[in-house]
């Protein structure tokens, strides 16, 4: 601080200074509340996630209509209005919960795990360990994932997650302190491929969430439930190009509130000789296995994501050859004629 003559007192702090001491502030504010809301006992957090997961259901029109929207794609005629209703709300009440679960996991120690979640299926991971190619663990946005990836963390062994930066930059920083906690490291999803790469390598365990809607040059459009979904398709590039295996893994609420994870055995890679045919293939196998999964428990899942935003407008590479070829021959063929 300094005073110019008689004038006021003038901070010699940067702005960049002072927001990023806002910031700490904050997060420390946010950190200290979350930590307080982890004393919420057990069982009192399903009745508020039900509670205020009913009262989000009424009042957020806009994703209430993007998860019925999602359900009418997904299931079409399976299921009527009434039920695509049901699933809907239980889907709001799900989320809340999840929410309210996730400031226990800043406390929460390896000697708790078992009143939270419990496992099966983790030969599968060590097996697959076993090949020395590292394992790719094929995840989605389902049950309580961020719960999943901290205990088996914690119980089992550190893993590396690729995951996209949340948008609001304090809320990141919490969450990606969760997931750091049991060792766990995480890869921010832009460049994400040679670091992914490293770590296979390393033969260590990488966790990717390929179940959420991607631009068009991410992906590849295969089918998931009755409609065509744009889906990433690094998970089958990776796992044709290293021979790393793949092995599913999803997890769900039981009745007596605890969640279960289940890590399925390594899924057998289709290899035709065709690249494009084969990451094709494999992609849409990925998709059906995590279909199956929310068929089994579709209050579950993440319904409120835009899953069939990207549509298949721009064409793969093969059909896009022929369209650029067609393109150039049209206009020779037209002055021909004139």
């Amino acid at each position: 601080m300094r005073r110019d003559g008689n004038g006021p007192v003038r901070s010699r702090v940067s702005p960049d200074v002072e927001a990023l001491t806002a910031e700490s502030m904050a997060f420390r504010a946010v950190n200290c509340l979350l930590r307080v809301a982890a004393l919420i006992p057990k069982g009192t957090v399903p009745v508020l996630g039900g509670i205020l997961g009913t009262l989000w259901y009424a009042a957020d029109r806009k994703h209430r209509e993007v998860a019925l929207r999602n359900l009418r794609i997904a299931y079409g005629d399976e299921l009527g209005e009434t039920d695509r209703k049901g699933i809907c709300r239980r889907v709001f009440l799900n989320l809340a919960t999840v929410i309210l679960e996730l400031p226990r996991l800043l406390t929460l120690t390896e000697e708790d795990l078992d009143r939270y979640i419990t496992f099966s299926g983790v030969e599968h991971v060590e097996n697959a360990l076993k090949k020395g190619k590292g394992v790719l663990v094929m995840a989605s946005h389902f049950g309580n994932w961020e719960l999943m990836a901290l205990a088996f963390s914690m119980r089992h062994r550190p893993i590396k997650m690729v995951v996209r930066p949340l948008d609001n930059a304090l809320l990141d920083r919490i969450i990606d302190g969760i997931r750091s906690r049991g060792g766990s490291e995480t890869i921010p999803k832009k460049g994400s491929v040679r670091r992914l790469l490293r770590h296979l390598r390393q033969n260590q365990v990488v966790a990717l969430l390929v179940d959420q809607n991607v631009d068009w040059y991410d992906g590849v459009f295969v089918p998931f439930f009755r409609e065509t979904a744009c889906t990433n398709k690094v998970m089958a590039v990776v796992a044709l190009r290293t021979g790393a295996p793949v092995v599913p893994v999803y997890n769900y609420r039981q009745e007596d509130g605890r969640y279960r994870t289940v890590f399925e055995p390594e899924v057998p890679l289709i290899r035709t000789g065709d690249t494009t045919r084969d990451i094709e293939e494999n992609t849409a196998l990925f998709n059906r296995i995590i279909e199956g999964f929310i068929r089994k428990y579709p209050e579950q899942w993440l319904w409120l994501h835009m899953r069939w935003k990207t549509r298949p407008y721009q064409l793969w590479p093969r059909q896009s050859l022929r369209l650029q070829r067609w393109l150039v021959i049209r206009p020779q063929i037209r002055s021909a004629g004139a």
